[in-house]
């Protein structure tokens, strides 16, 4: 699992460790949309490629279950 990710694809991941954080569950795909607002295909598109790239797991048709994968002194600070 490398972490050579684009810096927006970064912000991605930090937001989905703070909110995991603050909150004590993962973010949906609408809260996503609304804190870098996008339109819902856009970050759905986002979640799928950090699934792929082995930066999340999540459990498909199952809201709240995305799982970061990488340590935080992998991520950027969220901006």
């Amino acid at each position: 699992m490398a972490s050579d990710f684009t810096p927006r694809q970064g912000q991605f991941l930090a937001f989905i460790y703070y909110y995991t954080k603050v909150n004590g569950r993962p973010p949906a795909e609408a809260d996503m949309q609304r804190y870098f607002e996008v339109s819902p295909p856009s970050v759905h598109q986002m979640v799928v490629t950090l699934e792929r790239r082995g930066y999340i797991a999540r459990v498909p048709g199952q809201g709240r279950s995305i799982r970061l994968l990488l340590l935080r002194d992998k991520l950027p600070d969220l901006e």
